[in-house]
């Protein structure tokens, strides 16, 4: 079958999902699985079926990145390759009946809990066309339904995708296995007129009799379970025993294979009792399959036309993009950038600007005296066929742009929240003859492309990023699971984990984090800086200095434990109490100042944390507009004002620690210990 669609298996187990989506015309380009005999299994059975996984890839960067991952708290978002559905049975044991039911607050096992905010991150960034999630009946009803009601609005709120959902049996799809499961699917540019169903339900395809090829006192299975085995035939928990041509027999690896829609060709190179563990775990392949055929053909045959209904929502624009258009025509009207001194205070200084343009606009503005030429960007105009269609003009800047105007627009943007519509905009873009590109790239440092001079400076194409103070007081660097810090908690025994995992993360305050930290030291811990969670951003902090790690995570301890927000405060109390002096080489306070202030510019100006970065500044100065409306600007020619301005200016902040999963005790893998804190950085 030719290829359809490229899909991702997360928390892959043994590659139920990959079955299905493979068998419909998909190729797998990522998968991510935890266990390593899972692992195994899933390689010796995939390595022919889709061998690009088990290859190591050579990126745009020196590392090599292997397309079948181990642990998906490791991995970017960024770093994974594009595809059209998102596929995830995530741990279902924290919602599971059979489990303690801690749900996102479960971290044992690596954090089985709150791996759902990794999907998050993912779709949020890779903004797939679908996705289709799979867990436990139970967790529709956990937490008296709030876990079930924050997945949807996520999914549905935060991200923009419609959300379906329907208790699936094993048993609905062909398959003699009861397993009730919640599968919940949605689509990213479904529009307004949502109308996807779940398939209708099949007959049997064969019953246990047929499995077991002997008279079964049961047409349909009992779910398949990973632990529990062993208990007699009429015991409530039973689940492996069936009555047999009138005899008892434990279900082994073949019938489990059956019931769970395997092919008798799945080989398991692990232990008995392993892949019966496995086949507990993965999803009931023909009940996937049915499923995902309903949701690929509704996914393919979306009407664009109905997408673009919403035009009335292409006028309608949050503060920050209503304040890059706002810079854009005020650049415009007074064809100049005022350079800033550190306390934003307006220098000597300016660049005169002779062409404007943004990367959300599909027009530049060459500026001659009071008119300007607008034409096509080369980018958009090599992607048009019939260039005879273009158009291009003059316009008089005057006639349409004064401080007036421009006030008004700055008086409405403040006055305003959410999304929202500007109706004297609508005359200034017709005039302009402005073509807006609907959803741009919020993920750039260059929001803003000018060309510019001085006395003694010409540049053309020159990159400016935005910070605004019209609104809420604008981040450096936003939180995202791409900037958790792992700590180590030494010196506390790890024979009564439970006991003390929950004494500590049962801790509710107002400042829960602090407390919890003071918890531990209550109990004889230490933190211990472990690592970065994320290579990308380990990788990018060493690059600018190969301490800066331990730096950043001393000060994150120091906010954490004592909220020393200021990045200058903090930095003074870390280097007068020497907490920096054994991990790290240095001379005096002024060499760490040095240090940081490298860091808060290459965050600015350089790097995302979800990709290696090169090294290079992306964009080479920012614009700030003032609360009043006022912009004035930072250039790397004036490099030493723009790091006094940052390292006065940023704070460290502390955001969601549920949706960033950190701020609690962690049971890894290995038996120890973790603590994780997230890094967000705000003006």
């Amino acid at each position: 079958m030719a290829e359809q669609f490229k899909f991702i298996d997360l928390f892959s187990g043994i590659g139920g999902f990959h079955l299905a989506m493979h068998g419909l015309g998909g190729k797998c380009v990522f998968a991510s699985e935890i266990d390593l005999h899972a692992r195994k299994t899933y390689e010796y059975n995939f390595k022919n079926i889709s061998p690009q996984l088990f290859n190591n890839k050579q990126d745009e960067t020196i590392n090599l990145f292997k397309l079948f991952n181990d642990d998906i708290r490791s991995i970017s978002p960024a770093e994974i390759p594009d595809f059209d559905i998102l596929c995830a049975g995530f741990p279902c044991q924290p919602f599971s009946q059979a489990g303690h039911k801690r749900g996102f607050d479960d971290n044992h096992k690596s954090e089985r809990g709150n791996l759902f905010f990794n999907i998050v991150d993912i779709i949020k960034e890779k903004k797939p066309k679908a996705f289709f999630l799979e867990n436990v009946r139970g967790i529709m009803n956990h937490d008296n339904g709030n876990t079930f009601k924050t997945i949807r609005e996520i999914l549905e709120v935060e991200l923009g995708y419609s959300f379906y959902f329907k208790v699936v049996k094993a048993c609905d799809y062909g398959l003699p296995q009861l397993r009730p499961r919640a599968f919940m699917i949605g689509f990213r540019d479904e529009g307004i007129l949502r109308n996807f169903v779940f398939p209708p339900e099949i007959p049997l395809k064969f019953n246990m009799s047929d499995v077991f090829q002997k008279e079964c006192s049961r047409e349909i299975g009992f779910t398949i379970r990973v632990g529990g085995r062993g208990s007699p035939i009429d015991d409530r928990r039973n689940w492996d025993a069936y009555l047999v041509a009138g005899e008892v027999v434990k279900l082994m690896p073949p019938q489990a294979l059956k019931m769970q829609g395997f092919p008798d060709n799945f080989e398991f190179p692990v232990s008995s009792k392993e892949a019966m563990k496995q086949l507990g775990n993965t999803v009931a392949v023909d009940a996937v399959r049915e499923c995902a055929k309903a949701m690929i053909e509704y996914m393919n045959n979306l009407n664009s036309s109905i997408n673009n209904i919403d035009s009335f929502e292409n006028n309608h624009k949050n503060k920050g993009e209503w304040t890059e258009l706002l810079t854009f025509l005020k650049i415009l009207h007074e064809k100049k950038l005022i350079l800033a001194h550190s306390d934003l205070t307006p220098s000597d200084g300016f660049f005169n600007v002779s062409k404007v343009s943004t990367l959300n606009i599909a027009n530049y503005f060459s500026i001659q005296g009071d008119e300007a030429f607008v034409g096509l960007k080369n980018d958009l105009l090599d992607s048009i066929n019939d260039k005879t269609t273009i158009q291009t003009s003059h316009v008089k800047i005057s006639d349409i742009l004064n401080d007036e105007v421009l006030q008004n627009l700055t008086i409405k943007i403040k006055g305003n929240s959410g999304t929202f519509h500007i109706d004297e905009f609508d005359n200034i873009q017709k005039k302009l003859g402005l073509s807006i590109i609907k959803g741009g790239n919020s993920f750039q440092k260059a929001d803003i492309v000018l060309d510019i001079s001085n006395d003694a400076f010409q540049k053309k194409n020159e990159g400016f990023g935005i910070k605004s103070y019209l609104g809420s007081k604008p981040t450096l660097l936003n939180a995202s699971g791409n900037t958790n810090f792992i700590f180590k908690i030494t010196g506390i025994s790890v024979e009564k984990n439970d006991t003390i995992i929950n004494s500590i993360n049962s801790i509710d305050s107002s400042q829960k984090i602090k407390d919890r930290l003071n918890k531990i030291c209550e109990l004889g811990g230490h933190l211990v800086f472990s690592k970065v969670e994320v290579t990308s951003m380990e990788y990018n902090l060493k690059l600018i200095d190969s301490y800066m790690p331990q730096i950043v995570a001393a000060m994150l301890l120091e906010f954490y434990c004592n909220r020393t927000a200021s990045i200058s405060k903090n930095l003074n109390n870390i280097d007068a109490a020497g907490i920096l002096k054994s991990a790290i080489q240095y001379d005096d306070f002024k060499t760490l100042e040095v240090k940081v202030k490298r860091l808060l510019v290459s965050v600015l100006l350089g790097f995302f944390p979800g990709e290696k970065w090169s090294g290079h500044y992306v964009s080479n100065g920012t614009i700030v507009v003032k609360n009043n409306g006022e912009q004035v600007a930072f250039h790397i020619i004036d490099l030493a004002s723009l790091e006094t301005y940052l390292f006065q200016n940023i704070k460290f902040d502390t955001p969601s620690s549920t949706r960033y999963r950190f701020g609690q005790v962690i049971l890894e893998n290995d038996g120890g210990l973790y603590f994780k804190l997230n890094l967000q950085l705000r003006f």
